[in-house]
């Protein structure tokens, strides 16, 4: 692995000219390297993360991805990583017209990564050097605890898609100190106005006197002692109720790494203390990969709609227009049955602009009833850039499918949810469409976006040592054969008990299959009925039971 030569680095200063013209916003440094297959196979298991900490998994995606590339060899174009600097992979073998066009594909990436309101939490991270130092931390902490280090790997990598990435995200809005104090706060919130329930105009006069305080004392403690010193005579129960509601005021909700972590006894003992640092590299882990995983659709789509975009108007590729167009087809084409991120995305970019060009997100439009005067509304209104780099900013893959994939969106693409029916004169399956409405397409979609099971810590169930856990059931059940060896790895590092509350189907009433009949459409078949049953599963001592609740 090695930098890119001086030839191939000013073509993509000269790609990020452009970008930035045409309104993308990233950091000045960046890394490109060479890489060879080989090196693109190794680095895969640790998602292109070369510092990230060795583990045994690796080693075997490893051998897997050797296999398939002996059966399918094939050049990955490029992988582009958000650390600081962002770091990319390149083949050796492309030619200078097919970096312009990857170059322009990373740019869109960069400007995610730097962008995107869910990597928030990223923008200040080096996590590559941040990757290595927990690399070292536990390459000391094997030499030390030998294999019991990739037991506690395990454990946790079992629960490491439960980490509570948007309380994270949430507490990053947070000033670093309150613009008002608790006491304030509580006074005018919830005192004046749940308890005494003052009338409005009692309200405003209460805020005036405060700020007359603040004008004649200045900000700070001084002018809200002389402004509680007249609550303290006129409501002396104010400081009671006061102390009483910092005693009940809700904690920051923790997830299980947390938890177990901070009140597990069986780690604060001095022996196992270690064993929390090992837990808080795969936290961290998991929660910088977070929010790739739920912009996967809004991403790709982004740096596809750029190097199509700045492609195509690029002096330098005159003369491989014809080259352009192919590549650019096998990673932008629609495929009839299945997703494409690439392609979707980038598609409802094109949409959303042309909408918004039009001004066809305004009440003015949305009011019309006429078919005709829809179909030909144009306002001119020259946002449309400006309304996808605001969407850029602020939507993940949910929001931006649920809010933008509409009938107009999935008529105009072709697109459809395919069924399955039994072809009995040649006894194979057959793909039909089943459905062209807009409802289905979506939430085909939104079924296959990323959404772990939301599992929350039951307090009051949790006693004499025992951990009670509650999945609250969202229509999917927890996969079954996962639950043995995710409840053993709990069990461990909590010391003690462990239950689990979940549902679990009891009987499924099958539908008969859609059969193909010559010359008919397939028939609308009613979906099977299924009977859940809530279960608890507990594991002591190793050994895992069940039973009906």
């Amino acid at each position: 692995m090695e930098l890119i030569d001086q030839h191939t680095k000013k073509i993509m200063e000269g790609c990020k000219e452009r970008a930035r013209e045409a309104g993308l916003r990233f950091d000045d440094e960046t890394l490109e390297y060479i890489v060879t297959n080989r090196d693109l196979l190794e680095l895969s298991p640790k998602v292109m993360i070369p510092t990230l900490y060795d583990y045994w998994v690796h080693d075997v995606e490893v051998l897997k991805e050797k296999g398939k590339y002996e059966l399918y060899p094939g050049n990955p174009y490029e992988t582009v990583i958000n650390t600081r600097p962002a770091i990319s992979y390149y083949n050796d073998n492309n030619p200078d017209w097919l970096n312009v066009m990857i170059f322009y594909h990373v740019l869109g990436h960069i400007d995610f990564f730097q962008n995107n309101l869910y990597f928030r939490r990223t923008w200040d991270d080096d996590f590559t050097g941040q990757a290595l130092s927990d690399k070292r931390l536990i390459a000391r902490l094997r030499s030390e605890h030998g294999r019991w280090v990739d037991y506690v790997i395990e454990f946790t990598r079992g629960i490491d898609n439960l980490v509570s990435y948007h309380s994270e995200l949430a507490r990053l809005n947070q000033p670093a100190k309150p613009t008002y104090s608790p006491r304030l706060d509580f006074y005018f919130d919830v005192f004046l106005q749940q308890i005494k329930q003052v009338s409005i105009n009692d309200y405003v006069k209460e805020i005036q006197r405060y700020n007359e305080s603040v004008q004649l004392y200045g900000e700070g403690s001084v002018s809200e002692d002389a402004f509680f010193a007249d609550i303290e005579r006129k409501h002396p129960e104010f400081e009671n109720l006061f102390k009483k509601s910092l005693e009940h005021a809700p904690a920051h909700k923790k997830d299980l790494i947390q938890f177990l972590m901070d009140h597990s006894e069986f780690l604060q003992k001095n022996e196992h203390k270690w064993m929390k640092q090992v837990m808080e590299v795969v936290r961290n882990t998991s929660i910088f990969f977070q929010p790739q995983i739920r912009t996967k659709i809004m991403n790709e789509g982004w740096a596809s709609y750029w190097h199509e975009t700045l492609f195509l108007k690029d002096d330098r590729i005159l003369g491989h227009e014809v080259d352009f167009a192919r590549v650019n087809a096998n990673v932008t084409a629609l495929p009839r049955v299945g997703l494409n991120p690439y392609a979707l995305g980038m598609r409802l970019f094109y949409y959303i602009e042309d909408l918004a060009e039009k001004g066809k997100y305004s009440f003015e439009f949305r009011k019309l009833t006429d078919t005709e005067e829809r179909e030909h509304f144009d306002a001119h209104t020259g946002r449309g850039k400006d309304f996808i780099f605001h969407l850029r900013e602020n939507f993940c893959d949910f929001t931006f499918i649920y809010t933008f994939v509409d009938q107009d969106f999935v008529t105009k693409n072709k697109l459809f949810v395919a069924g399955r029916r039994l072809n009995q004169a040649r006894m194979v399956w057959e793909y039909y469409v089943k459905s062209r409405k807009a409802e289905d397409y979506r939430q085909m979609l939104l079924d296959a976006l990323y959404h772990p099971p939301h599992i929350q810590i039951d307090h009051h169930k949790s006693q004499n040592g025992s951990l009670y856990l509650f999945h609250s059931f969202e229509g999917k059940p927890l996969v079954a054969e996962f639950i043995h060896n995710t409840m053993l790895g709990i069990e461990y590092l909590w010391g003690g008990p462990v239950h689990l509350e979940t549902s679990e189907i009891v009987s499924v009433t099958p539908s008969p299959d859609a059969l193909a009949i010559p010359g008919q459409p397939p028939q609308e078949l009613e979906p099977p009925k299924i009977e859940w049953q809530r279960v608890l599963y507990t594991m002591e001592k190793r050994k895992l039971t069940k039973k009906k609740i």
